[in-house]
């Protein structure tokens, strides 16, 4: 995970279905809409990722868990409403940490810079 000392950016994808707020379980998920966040909160949205959605007909595909996961591998963090232990997991296995912030995409973005500046803060020291 980056730390965001120096204002170095983080990158963010957020599970969204309008681009507005964080409404998407990751299993279900369709549409990642990739932000770059600097430490004063500068934001730019990079781009919207279609990924194929991992819980289809009743089940979790754990193959498309991975290729999906290893499509968001160059975030440091994924803003979803909900997410399970499996996907947590090989989120965790990639290092990006997946946050469940239901609500506006501005505010999550706001938490996940505060938690990040918190982290920053207790690996220094």
């Amino acid at each position: 995970m980056m730390s965001m000392q120096n204002d170095r950016k983080i990158r963010v994808a957020v599970a969204s279905s309008d681009g507005i707020v964080v409404n998407s379980h990751f299993g279900r998920a369709r549409d990642f809409y990739i932000y770059e966040v600097s430490e004063n909160e500068d934001t730019v949205l990079l781009e919207k990722r279609e990924l194929v959605p991992i819980c289809e007909a009743g089940h979790h595909d754990e193959g498309r868990l991975r290729d999906n996961v290893k499509r968001l591998s160059d975030c440091d963090y994924v803003a979803v409403s909900r997410i399970g232990m499996g996907a947590l997991r090989v989120m965790n296995e990639y290092g990006i940490a997946a946050m469940e912030l239901p609500g506006e995409i501005e505010d999550s973005l706001h938490r996940i810079v505060v938690y990040d500046q918190i982290q920053g803060l207790m690996t220094t020291r």
